[in-house]
């Protein structure tokens, strides 16, 4: 039933053995197992055995067990990907609440890492939209649990990287839409502090934004970017026709390290920006290409080389994070460490998760390739920084923080690991990444 396989996360670093169980029946495979993994969009090690443990894949288990459609309230296997909740779900006018950066998710795993989109600001982070969910916890029981019922475990288990059970199967409140296409709207800023007021000034009219930032402009131009809105069109406004999922290119291969170098990476940013201040504006659009750009490329990862990249997702709090959002990359500039990707989204209240990321503020997220000692380096000096400015890092995106930065980076350990203590004292449930920072047995 297992078998013992190479797994990494989408950033493909670190590469790890374990002994991998897929099966529709979540129930039987997660038995004994140690992780629940998805469809493997973790970027570093959330989703990865520790010492070569058993995991249970949960890709296989796409099963939809209710949809009312008068109430909108949706119960599945926890496999289920978000792809094929939008071909069920778009149509029939409801939508996933909320969507992250690829549609190649799946829904426990959404709920694992508590997943947020550009409607932040608005809606929260799935967490807020979960009503019951089925876990498998490390004694072997099977318990419903939400609001009302085992609350902490409830809330431990959005945004607990899987570490206080196994999800098998989650209860959702979706969003009713009024058409299945996206009005958006384009706007080109010269620098930061025009880009993050722009941010600021959209999120009271536009219910989903996202800016795109060139990471490797410098001096009066630091910052430059695009800024992305978007809300749910009209009936009206929405075309006749049927929006369709398009063909994909995949990269075939993975392509040499030296490719998402500087001269590399200046010219695509540089095409980037000019493309899409000429197209500034408004249009109906897909929403695929509008949520889920990236997904247009299959095995886009493969761009960043055998080596592989990390992206480094941290959250500045309050109404001044724009400075510390500077600081960051004026420091990145004298490093000489232009990230190959940064986009940088507005949140709003934070979620009820124990380790939900968000919180009031900004949000920055930035693609390293990774050269290691390096990049190690440069994470820990961010995480500095990040600190300093009392934030903190997103788990689902992280594979090089230390232990004693991630203590100071996040105060509400003690209330999370009070949770496992109760309800998983051996560890029997963990990660390479719970062991690698939070000290869990290997």
């Amino acid at each position: 039933m297992a078998r013992l396989t190479e797994l990494s996360g989408w950033g493909g670093y670190p590469v790890v053995r374990g002994d991998l169980r897929l099966s529709a029946d979540l129930e039987r495979i997660t038995v004994g197992a140690n992780l629940s993994r998805g469809l493997g969009r973790a970027y570093g090690d959330a989703g990865l055995p520790a010492g070569g443990g058993v995991v249970a894949g949960t890709s296989h288990a796409t099963e939809v067990s209710s949809f009312d459609r008068e109430r909108g309230i949706l119960r599945a296997q926890a496999g289920v990907s978000l792809a094929a909740l939008h071909d069920l779900l778009l149509r029939a006018g409801w939508s996933c609440p909320v969507l992250p950066g690829t549609q190649f998710v799946t829904l426990g795993g959404m709920v694992a890492a508590d997943v947020h989109g550009k409607n932040h600001h608005v809606a929260g982070s799935i967490g807020a939209h979960v009503r019951a969910l089925r876990l498998r916890v490390a004694d072997g029981r099977v318990l419903d649990v939400g609001p009302c019922a085992e609350p902490e475990l409830f809330d431990a288990t959005l945004g607990g990287m899987g570490l206080t059970g196994h999800i098998l199967e989650v209860e959702l409140q979706l969003e009713r839409i009024p058409s299945s296409w996206v009005e958006q709207e384009v706007e080109s800023a010269g620098d930061l502090a025009e880009l993050l007021q722009m941010l600021r000034d959209s999120s009271a009219e536009w219910p989903m934004t996202a800016a795109w930032s060139d990471g490797l402009a410098r001096g009066g131009a630091l910052g430059r970017g695009i800024l992305i809105k978007g809300r749910w069109a009209s009936a009206a406004d929405a075309p006749t026709k049927v929006w369709r999922r398009g063909g994909r290119l995949t990269m075939p291969v993975s392509l040499p390290n030296w490719t998402p170098r500087r001269p590399v990476v200046r010219l695509m940013n540089s095409a980037y920006y000019r493309r899409n201040r000429a197209r500034a504006g408004r249009s109906l659009v897909s929403p695929m290409p509008f949520f889920h750009p990236l997904d247009a490329v299959g095995e886009w990862n493969r761009f960043y080389g055998s080596r592989g990249f990390t992206q480094y997702q941290c959250v500045l709090p309050g109404p001044d994070a724009g400075i510390p959002c500077r600081g960051i990359l004026e420091f990145l500039a004298r490093r000489g460490a232009g990230p190959l990707l940064t986009v940088i989204k507005d949140f709003g209240a934070e979620g009820r998760g124990t380790l939900s990321f968000p919180t009031p503020g900004l949000t920055l997220a930035l693609d390293l390739p990774i050269t290691l000692p390096s990049t190690r380096v440069l994470v820990a000096d961010l995480n500095a920084l990040v600190a300093n400015a009392g934030g903190r890092i997103y788990l689902a995106k992280d594979a090089l923080t230390e232990p004693t930065a991630f203590r100071r980076l996040e105060p509400r350990m003690d209330q999370f690991n009070a949770v496992r203590d109760q309800w998983d004292p051996e560890r029997r449930l963990r990660s390479a990444l719970s062991v690698r920072l939070l000290g869990d047995p290997p």
